[in-house]
């Protein structure tokens, strides 16, 4: 990413009214970037724009509404050159086995995945023509260490955040010839509000604003894998490398205790 230029360097942010998104967005507009920023909820994005006057612009929408991708991929195109989208609005709901839903794993799917995918389809001719002005574009895609390792409770989440990722990494694949590289973020437990829904403890887990100096330094270094609190993401990884019959054992005993937990609730 270009940091020294007469005009600011223009991100895209979605999720950017709460959590890492807002943190995010404050800390690239603290650096003097440019940040268009979407989310559903108009009066946090105006908020934000009273914070940041001259470096904030709302784009609010609904990244799970086919309409309201249509209209920021038009207002996008009318932004000039961006050239870093981070896509990261996304949302968790743990599914309870013993009431199977499939209406919770739709929900979260098409959040998760089909609300990037489509903001994808959005920002993409953009960040290729910012590549064909000579300046750099960079995707970055918000995953979960989730994906790693099978949690009790965790079917559409993880399910959500592996198949993210594997979409991030066929796309990295893809438009590694047109140099606009994709960058995975896989974070761990981070206090935010949705994390502070969870009824379970949460290891090393972070505050927002440290999540948020770790993606920016990351992104500027142009790392195209941003895995954090190191501790935690190196311990998954470990586990996702043992054997998969052990594996099971883990996870079956995790969820045995959390079955015992609510019983005992």
């Amino acid at each position: 990413m270009i940091t020294e230029q007469e005009v600011p360097a223009t991100v895209w942010l979605t999720g950017a009214s709460s959590g890492i998104g807002l943190a995010l967005a404050r800390m690239f507009a603290h650096e003097g970037f440019r940040v268009l920023a979407t989310a559903r909820n108009q009066d946090a994005l105006n908020a934000l724009k009273r914070e940041f006057p001259a470096r904030i612009t709302p784009l609010p929408g609904d990244t799970t509404s086919r309409e309201d991708v249509a209209r920021l991929a038009k207002t996008l195109r009318e932004q000039g050159a961006i050239e870093l989208a981070i896509l990261n609005a996304g949302t968790c709901e743990y599914l309870d086995v013993r009431h199977f839903d499939s209406e919770l794993v739709g929900r979260v799917m098409e959040t998760n995945v089909m609300g990037t995918v489509r903001c994808v389809e959005a920002v993409l001719p953009v960040l290729r023509q910012t590549r064909s002005s000579g300046l750099p574009a960079r995707l970055a895609i918000m995953s979960s260490s989730a994906w790693w390792f099978p949690f009790p409770r965790a079917e559409a989440y993880s399910a959500s955040k592996a198949a993210l990722t594997t979409f991030a990494l066929s796309l990295r694949a893809d438009l590694a010839a047109e140099n606009i590289p994709v960058t995975i973020i896989s974070p761990g437990f981070v206090r935010t509000p949705l994390t502070d829904r969870n009824d379970f403890p949460m290891p090393f887990r972070i505050d927002a604003d440290k999540a948020a100096r770790i993606i920016c330094r990351g992104l500027q270094r142009g790392h195209n894998e941003i895995a954090f609190p190191k501790r935690f993401t190196g311990l998954l990884k470990l586990l996702a490398c043992l054997p998969r019959p052990l594996a099971d054992r883990i996870a079956a005993n995790l969820a045995r205790n959390e079955q015992q937990k609510d019983s005992v609730l």
